[in-house]
């Protein structure tokens, strides 16, 4: 069997816009798979975007890309992520 490897998946592995802490979306902590994201994107030289931008559009990216496969736990974790992100980067919530 050979395994092939989707587009998206690999974006998420080799982005050109930031380099990602090794299996960060699997982490069980929305504050530390924020404070990863974060420090992703502010020590990135190559991304186009503003740090928070950069950061929330990949968290947003792999949400997105797994879609209905994602498990409703997991989906939990990465969704309350985006609110540390934004409470990391000083932005306000969203209701």
């Amino acid at each position: 069997m050979t395994a092939k490897k989707k587009w998206s998946a690999e974006v998420t592995e080799h982005s050109n816009a930031m380099d990602l802490e090794e299996h960060i979306f699997e982490a069980d902590d929305p504050k530390k798979i924020a404070a990863s994201l974060k420090r992703s994107a502010e020590h990135s030289d190559r991304r186009k975007a503003e740090p928070f931008q950069s950061a929330m559009s990949m968290l947003n990216f792999y949400i997105n890309r797994a879609g209905k496969n994602l498990p409703q736990a997991r989906r939990k974790v990465l969704e309350d992520a985006k609110d540390e992100l934004r409470v990391a980067f000083g932005r306000p919530e969203q209701d």
